[in-house]
């Protein structure tokens, strides 16, 4: 697909309020739907929150939600990707689901566990990249903490990344982090980026929103501020190719000399 609109959803995730979560992201869905939007990408954990002291028995509800989101998906005519926890023994995985149009077009488990924040002990972590082949065409994801990790992204460029979707939890006061870093993965890899934070104070955190869609210059096309809210932007793929052939940054690598 040549143009794709895309949608960032920012909202305050409730820890362990799975169907408070839920209703909203029915409607922030049908919003974004009927503004046009093809491309839906929610925050990090964004069902259950990080909600650790319960999280195996919240997870237990991600299948019946996965199976509401292909619905949604098919209804509204999106692809959808958001994370949500997947059970795994006793862990989870912070797992993104990739809905398209009623068809489950790809599954990442988040490989760069947050230790600082104890991820790891309460998470098991994914061991493979997701190149989701999608009806907008081919779609990466990555996960929060995975941003900070450059050669993931890469990877997913190398093989035919157009969109990057970043779907996160990502915490004050590192903001600048945060927008520095998107900004580079589309730089570098001379692609888009979407991406969906969560805002508000969430458990002893406070997060910024600033979701955002980032175009292959740099550029940021759409900033969700730091409230509840969508921020849309047009993903024009053919000026991303004239991007890409003005500066052939992809023609002259030496991945042989790294």
């Amino acid at each position: 697909m040549d143009v794709i609109k895309a949608a960032a959803i920012q909202f305050n995730v409730k820890q362990g309020e799975v169907d408070a979560n839920l209703a909203y992201v029915r409607e922030a869905l049908k919003r974004v739907a009927d503004q046009g939007a093809q491309l839906a990408v929610l925050p990090e954990m964004w069902s259950t929150g990080f909600a650790y002291r319960n999280l195996n028995e919240l997870a237990l509800r991600t299948e019946s939600i996965i199976e509401e989101l292909l619905t949604l998906s098919a209804t509204l005519k999106l692809v959808i990707v958001g994370s949500m926890p997947e059970p795994n023994g006793d862990k989870v995985f912070n797992t993104v689901y990739v809905a398209d149009n009623g068809r489950l077009a790809g599954v990442y488990r988040k490989i760069h566990l947050f230790s600082l924040l104890g991820e790891n002990k309460a998470f098991s972590g994914g061991d493979s990249r997701l190149l989701a082949d999608t009806s907008l065409g081919p779609i990466g994801v990555i996960i929060c903490y995975d941003l900070r990790f450059p050669e993931l992204s890469r990877r997913l460029a190398v093989e035919g990344a157009r969109v990057i979707c970043v779907p996160a939890q990502w915490p004050r006061p590192r903001e600048e982090h945060w927008r520095t870093l998107l900004r580079a993965r589309a730089i570098e890899n001379q692609l888009f980026v979407v991406s969906a934070n969560a805002c508000g104070p969430i458990g002893k955190l406070d997060f910024f929103g600033m979701s955002m869609v980032i175009d292959p210059k740099g550029e940021v096309l759409a900033d969700a501020g730091d409230q509840d809210n969508e921020a849309y932007a047009t993903l024009d793929m053919q000026a991303m190719a004239d991007w890409r052939a003005s500066i052939p940054c992809f023609n002259d690598r030496r991945p042989e000399c790294y």
